[in-house]
């Protein structure tokens, strides 16, 4: 498989038994619902995990895997700059999930909110509020201006400040992620 490969969810389906498949988003998005047999390796995490992923992908096809395509991408390049042969899932969970494919979830997880939306909220929140409270302290609309810089910044960088803050709240990190198990499970 050549660092570039990408796989269409039905063309994932069809090859999820010959695949080492890993969930590179967060555990709170990946206990809401992941591909069945998915490893969660958090693309933070991802330097860490190089030699477990490195064995996972000499045995057989590796499949990296975040909700969109968008992180698993940046994973598969790192991955690549380091001769780890690795495709993505081409839309990500939302494709297979469009799709029916069937997802699992650890259990008694709740749904939690994809990181995408979550930053949405958070950012559309802040600015309202930047605004609102403009209307009697002028200096608030800096909040607001703060925000929109921050998401400018995001776009083009393409990184999220806030996705990583975000990330670190209870609800994103369950306790029952075991990062030392699933890279055992990788290498072995």
């Amino acid at each position: 498989m050549s660092p570039s490969t990408s796989l269409s969810a039905a063309q994932a389906h069809a090859r999820l038994a010959d695949l080492t498949v890993v969930d590179v988003r967060t555990p709170g998005e990946y206990a809401s619902g992941h591909l069945p047999g998915a490893h969660n390796v958090p693309l933070d995490h991802l330097d860490a995990a190089l030699p477990a992923l490195r064995a996972a992908a000499d045995r057989g096809g590796l499949l990296l895997v975040c909700a969109s395509g968008a992180r698993s991408a940046r994973a598969r390049e790192r991955l690549a700059e380091h001769g780890v042969a690795a495709a993505g899932l081409t839309g990500g969970t939302d494709a297979w999930i469009r799709l029916g494919h069937d997802v699992h979830r650890p259990a008694g997880a709740r749904a939690a909110w994809a990181m995408e939306r979550q930053v949405r909220l958070a950012a559309g929140s802040l600015v309202l509020a930047g605004l609102l409270t403009g209307r009697r302290l002028p200096a608030a609309r800096w909040l607001s201006a703060g925000v929109a810089g921050g998401l400018v910044f995001s776009a083009l960088t393409d990184t999220c400040g806030m996705a990583k803050v975000l990330a670190k709240l209870p609800h994103n990190r369950p306790e029952a992620t075991d990062l030392d198990a699933t890279l055992a499970a990788l290498a072995g």
